[in-house]
């Protein structure tokens, strides 16, 4: 089998729901969100937006980026979400409240199925996720995926004496930021994946298939090269960034938007790289040979400036 590499991102990806906001929802405290929203420190977020803003002409794009993120609510916002979560623990949530929580998180069968097969095959499988690793290990254990994943690289968590949850930056963008403007503070994933590329390749050539959904899923696909697949999730924000520059990418790009699709392209592409190298393999019997790819139609989507899309945010 080819070495092939295959990251997932998770909320969206993996799970068919954000899980920040699973958890808010689920646990009927979307009332306490809204009202503790105009009292978090948005301070960091919002000089993160304003660095983007380098002209008049970007500046009302910036802003409309900005109001996106905030009703996203604590996608990518650490901070708030650690504050939340200390707000949760005195309103008397337990951890294990949180877990049964996440637990119910929808993930389709058959990106499961995909999971399990693509492990079968020889693939390595690894997770970039702007989560967090509490979330992510409570639900892939609940499914029992957690044994087929290699490395998780998320936001760090931990649960401390008082038996509430904290959360923290990958990234500490207060002593030493990131400094890439394509995205949030906390957590760069562009530069996970040329951390992840560098130590790969030092080891021999290795194929990646990334598959993700949201804005922060824009830089890490730009790092990709010929012979890599992206997979984004059509009529998601990355989808739309894709198609709306269509002329960035050097990987291969193929869309999917349920479970069976993201089944059916992950393994067509395992089949097509283990054709392309030449592997002895009967890769043939791998995925049914009439399955066919979904190309990006760029021309269904609206324009937007070439300018304002290469500076917009995850």
């Amino acid at each position: 089998m080819a070495g092939i590499l295959v990251i997932f991102d998770f909320d969206n990806t993996i799970i068919d729901c954000d899980s920040d906001n699973w958890v808010v929802d689920e646990l009927g405290f979307n009332q306490l969100y809204n009202e503790l929203l105009p009292t978090m420190p948005w301070n960091s977020l919002m000089v993160y937006f304003n660095s983007l803003c380098v002209s008049s002409l970007l500046a009302s794009f910036c802003f409309s980026v900005s109001i996106l993120y905030t009703q996203g609510r604590i996608n990518g916002v650490v901070k708030e979400l650690d504050r939340l979560m200390q707000e949760l623990h005195s309103h008397g949530i337990t951890i294990k409240q949180i877990e049964d929580c996440l637990k119910r998180a929808p993930l389709h069968p058959r990106i499961i199925a995909a999971i399990k097969s693509a492990h079968s095959f020889g693939c390595e499988l690894r997770i970039v996720s702007d989560a967090n690793p509490f979330f992510i290990e409570t639900i892939l254990k609940h499914h029992g995926l957690i044994d087929y994943f290699s490395e998780i690289i998320t936001n760090p968590s931990f649960i401390n004496e008082e038996g509430r949850l904290r959360i923290c930056p990958y990234h500490d963008f207060t002593s030493s930021p990131h400094g890439c403007n394509l995205c949030p503070p906390n957590l760069c994933k562009g530069l996970v994946i040329e951390i992840i590329q560098a130590s790969e390749f030092a080891e021999g050539e290795k194929r990646f298939i990334y598959l993700g959904d949201g804005k922060g899923d824009y830089c890490p696909s730009l790092k990709f090269g010929e012979g890599d697949r992206v997979m984004p999730r059509k009529h998601f924000p990355l989808w739309d960034l894709m198609c709306n520059n269509p002329l960035l990418w050097k990987a291969e790009v193929h869309e999917w938007s349920s479970g069976e699709e993201l089944e059916r392209v992950l393994l067509d592409l395992i089949n097509m790289i283990t054709i392309e190298e030449g592997s002895n393999t009967n890769s043939a019997q791998l995925i049914s040979g009439d399955c066919k790819f979904q190309t990006i139609p760029v021309s269904s989507h609206e324009s937007l400036s070439q300018s304002s899309l290469s500076r917009v945010t995850t």
